[in-house]
């Protein structure tokens, strides 16, 4: 874990927001796993290749990515490119394995790693100019050519709570469980 542990009493205005919005969609995502073994969160339960240990490990790769993104900008993307057909296969390889849990990972692990990314986004939070843009790599899923680091945060939110409705409806196929309802 990070030494430094931010809450949103530490906060105040936009950032205490941005904080909190990105806290309870962790919460929701993190809930959603809950009392899980390590084959029930490797287990698919759509036609999805989707896994609850998959999504988390998903989000994780995803948030440390854009932090990279908030300090560093484009050179810090791991692709650049039209599409993923640009990417070596083994490239490719990683990208898709960033969704599966792989034998030996433990959801417990997963959800530490989770813990030690989402602590280090807090602090970046804390201190960087919400106001600093950056460009953004050539990719047709992005409309706009760069994003301020309020942009990305508000990005990773919206990452982690689309990912969390996912994981609810495959926990809800899985054994019954709902998050919320």
């Amino acid at each position: 874990m990070s030494t430094m542990a931010i809450t949103n009493t530490t906060l105040n205005g936009e950032r205490a927001d941005l904080f909190q919005a990105l806290a309870n969609a962790r919460h929701f995502l993190r809930f959603t796993v809950q009392g899980l073994s390590d084959e029930q969160a490797a287990q698919r339960t759509t036609v999805s290749e989707l896994t609850l240990g998959g999504l988390i490990k998903h989000v994780s790769a995803v948030e440390g990515q854009w932090q990279e993104f908030m300090v560093k900008g484009r050179a810090a993307m791991a692709w650049d490119g039209a599409d993923f057909s640009d990417m070596p296969p083994e490239a490719l390889e990683m990208f898709l394995n960033e969704f599966r849990m792989q034998p030996g990972e433990t959801l417990e692990a997963l959800l530490e790693n989770y813990a030690q990314i989402a602590s280090r986004t807090d602090a970046l939070l804390a201190q960087i100019d919400l106001d600093t843009v950056q460009e953004l790599p050539a990719a047709p899923w992005f409309v706009d050519s760069q994003w301020s680091v309020r942009r990305t945060l508000l990005h990773i939110i919206a990452e982690t709570t689309q990912h969390s409705g996912h994981a609810d409806i495959i926990r809800e196929s899985l054994d019954g469980q709902k998050s919320m309802g």
